[in-house]
């Protein structure tokens, strides 16, 4: 699976976002928002931005973060460092 799940999880557990919350914010069911933190599926191409619209809403920072680990920007950081 990809990295949505990894920083999904991430992100939702750093800053106390419950999949519930963040299901509800997006209009998706909690068992769907599961399966990507526990990356049993992968979201769909469509459905990340929409992820990141939904962690501004709730979390502005948290969706810093998810888009930056989604992207690999924090490892492509920290090899230059």
């Amino acid at each position: 699976m990809g990295r949505a799940g990894k920083a999904l999880k991430h992100v939702l557990t750093q800053y106390g976002i419950s999949q519930n919350r963040l299901a509800v914010t997006m209009g998706v069911a909690r068992s769907t928002v599961n399966q990507w933190v526990n990356e049993v599926s992968d979201p769909l191409a469509d459905s990340v931005p929409e992820i990141i619209v939904a962690l501004e809403t709730l979390e502005p920072a948290a969706a810093n973060i998810f888009l930056s680990m989604y992207l690999e920007r924090g490892a492509e950081a920290a090899a230059e460092r």
